[in-house]
């Protein structure tokens, strides 16, 4: 529809005179202002005429009192999309009087000639406001008026939101059940609608709690304007419902959504809806809204306007949800929760070396229940901080009686929530659970995912700050799995950093999965973090990830999750990994930290020109003792090298071992030897099978209970 237009004559008679009056048009469910009079200009004190004009198209009830605003507002809709006739008492704002004036505004719809409907409104001044219910130039109407909006403030208060002038919940309930049972009555179904904007809490951070209150009471007028002031809610926070019509109703909401995106001078949210499509028997309002919730709630991850439509299938969800909340503390006490230990292996030495606690909820009704069933209601809940400190005293217990059965113990991790740090003091209730145990805090890992440093930055940087310095070791989980990754790394320390499964799956795909990690073991490497890789399940990603220095690998290659009953059987059994001896373990971190598809690391403090001129060339850690040489490391490069020189097949082989008394070169091996004792890089040649192999010698490290060395190898040139 087009915006009526007056002939200039009649537009500057109305605009010249002094009743108070203006004209309006309803345009796609907007009131757009046609005329002010100079008397209407004069009665609300605008100066300006343009003034006027932009103040009654923008913001039309921004000197009206806030126990009017709703109601008016209301009336408006209605006179503008029912018909009728508009009488309304209101009070407003002035300059002249420092308080409010009691208005009576009266309309009436008129056509024009080619069919435009207009609305015509007059406005009478009744004299100052009193809240006592008499005015200081009192006459019988004006103390009338006065009693009716004093009355009507007090009834106001009580029914109504004092944000966003809209019904409160009591009421709306109220309102909105007599409402379905008229559009039931017409024959029309009622759906009920729940909107949640996303991510309030961090939009409050931004534009603190007054910006925030803005733009609630500006998503508070855009539904008023789709449904009715009295057919809405704010529920709760940033938490809105609804009654309606069902006619059309996707349509309303979507142009509900486009609206939002320039709602509040753009400074908005995303908004998140759910339907309840009522059938009014059996179900009262305040369940139907629950209904609604529940299907806007199926959404609540993501930050995008969307809507969703309540099922039978949510109701079922949620009462499975309940369950695990009513029987959470039984569970526990029960050991319904048994903890499985999956096993974190060293690259350098094939050994089990952390091993990472995951909760099982073994249920003697249900059976087996899945992690991704249980978890997620108890972070909502806020309950989680009850499975996870439960999960550190199992793990706790657990290393006592591994140190008893007279095996290796070694660091246990456990996966810590958002909502923990949020539930409890969880810094130091693991603290005292640990310190009680008397056991080393190092021997408890922390793990904490990217999206939990993400949703609240600074807080939780300080929490990870407080586990480090209380001596806990803290890793990064799933990282690669969200946009902030690289940021995070920047300004938070952790001692490890577990590369995401996804890079597993797709690992036989594309090769970009190799080259991304690659140049991110590279990363960890300079930043002097450790790597585990997640997610590990065949030989070939292995070999990849053991040439690229990642120091740790965990998945189902080695073993799934198991409890710590069958661990002991499978050593009873002679089927074990092997837990790592702890004194061994800076000596195999050094070993696993080398990058063989980076020989420059290997030179490390040389010149820029040797760093130059490493490539990718055949590469390699040899450990000697004694008379012994073991090939424990070496990329692709040094395989095919040992294959075409000394036709040495090692490609199934984990472990090479070599004698040096069994070697033609004596030389050779010697340097290998002396690099080994003395320390001394080397640039050296000798004979392997017909080939003359000149060599970069480095040590690496020395192991402090066998007394053996690490020693890298980078074959430069060979000559046959």
């Amino acid at each position: 529809m087009e915006k009526y237009q007056f002939d200039q004559t009649l537009m500057q008679t109305m605009e010249d005179s002094h009743i108070p009056f203006a004209v309006y048009q309803f345009i796609d469910k907007r009131v757009v202002t046609l005329v002010l009079s100079a008397g209407f200009r004069k009665l609300f004190e605008f100066d300006k005429k343009e003034d006027a004009y932009y103040v009654m198209d923008n913001d039309m009830y921004r000197a009206t009192h806030p126990d009017d605003k709703a109601r008016i507002a209301d009336a408006a809709f209605r006179f503008a999309t029912e018909g009728g006739s508009y009488e309304v008492v209101y009070r407003t704002k002035t300059r002249s009087y420092g308080d409010y004036l009691v208005i009576h505004a009266q309309g009436e719809h008129v056509y024009t000639q080619n069919g435009a409907r207009l609305a015509i409104v007059w406005y009478t001044n009744e004299g100052i406001y009193s809240p006592t219910g008499y005015g200081t130039d009192s006459n019988a109407l004006t103390d009338s008026y006065n009693r009716m909006l004093r009355e009507g403030s007090l009834i106001h208060h009580a029914h109504y939101d004092a944000l966003t002038g809209l019904p409160n919940m009591a009421y709306f309930f109220e309102l909105a059940e007599a409402g379905r049972k008229t559009l039931a009555a017409e024959g029309k179904q009622t759906a009920i609608l729940y909107f949640d904007l996303c991510d309030m809490k961090s939009f409050n951070r931004r534009f603190g709690f007054s910006g925030g209150d803005e733009l609630l009471r500006a998503f508070a007028k855009l539904l008023a304007r789709y449904f009715h002031n009295e057919n809405c809610c704010r529920i709760s926070a940033d938490h809105f419902t609804v009654y309606t019509d069902a006619a059309n109703l996707e349509d309303r909401i979507k142009k509900i959504f486009d609206e939002c995106r320039s709602l509040n001078d753009e400074a908005t949210l995303p908004v998140r809806a759910g339907i309840y499509l009522d059938n009014i028997e059996g179900i009262d309002i305040d369940r139907a809204c629950d209904r609604a919730k529940i299907a806007c709630d199926t959404n609540r991850n993501k930050f995008i306007s969307v809507y969703e439509y309540f099922s039978e299938d949510m109701l079922k969800t949620i009462q499975a949800q309940r369950y695990f909340v009513e029987n959470l503390d039984r569970a526990l006490a029960e050991k319904w929760v048994t903890v499985y230990y999956q096993p974190i292996v060293r690259t350098a030495n094939g050994c089990v070396c952390d091993e990472e606690a995951l909760a099982r909820w073994v249920d003697p009704e249900r059976g087996v229940i899945s992690p991704a069933d249980f978890i997620p209601v108890l972070e909502e809940t806020m309950l989680i901080y009850k499975l996870d400190l439960y999960v550190v005293e199992q793990a706790l217990a657990k290393m006592k009686k591994q140190a008893e059965a007279g095996l290796y113990v070694v660091p246990i991790s456990i996966n810590l929530s958002r909502a923990d740090f949020y539930a409890c003091n969880i810094v130091e209730e693991i603290c005292r659970r640990v310190d009680g145990a008397g056991i080393g805090r190092e021997m408890i890992t922390i793990e904490i995912t990217e999206s939990i440093i993400g949703s609240d930055f600074e807080y939780m940087k300080g929490q990870v700050e407080r586990f480090r310095e209380l001596g806990f070791q803290v890793w990064m989980d799933d990282f690669g799995s969200g946009y902030s990754s690289l940021d995070v790394l920047q300004q938070i320390h952790f001692d490890v950093i577990k590369f995401d499964m996804r890079f597993m799956k797709q690992f036989d795909n594309t090769d970009r999965s190799r080259i991304i990690l690659t140049e991110l073991m590279k990363m960890a490497t300079g930043l002097g973090i450790e790597t585990v890789t997640e997610g590990v399940e065949t030989i070939e990603q292995v070999d990849f990830l053991r040439e690229i220095g990642c120091t740790k690998l965990q998945g189902f290659f080695y073993c799934c999750p198991l409890p710590f009953e069958k661990i002991l059987r499978r050593y009873e059994k002679g089927r074990q990994i092997g837990f790592e001896n702890p004194q061994e373990s800076d000596y195999y971190d050094a070993i696993g930290r080398i990058n063989l598809y980076d020989p420059s690391y290997i030179a490390k403090e040389d010149s820029e020109s040797l760093r130059q001129y490493f490539n990718t060339l055949p590469t390699a850690i040899l450990e000697l003792q004694g008379d012994e040489v073991k090939l424990l490391r070496c990329n692709r490069s040094y395989r095919e090298f040992l294959e075409k020189t000394a036709g040495v097949d090692v490609k199934n082989k984990r472990i090479y071992n070599i004698k040096l008394a069994d070697q033609p070169d004596t030389y050779f091996m010697g340097e290998i030897k002396r690099c080994a004792l003395e320390g001394n890089r080397a640039i050296t040649k000798g004979k392997v099978g017909d080939a003359t192999v000149h060599s970069f010698l480095r040590r690496i490290a020395e192991n402090p209970v066998t007394g053996s060395v690490a020693v890298a190898i980078v074959v430069l040139n060979v000559v046959r």
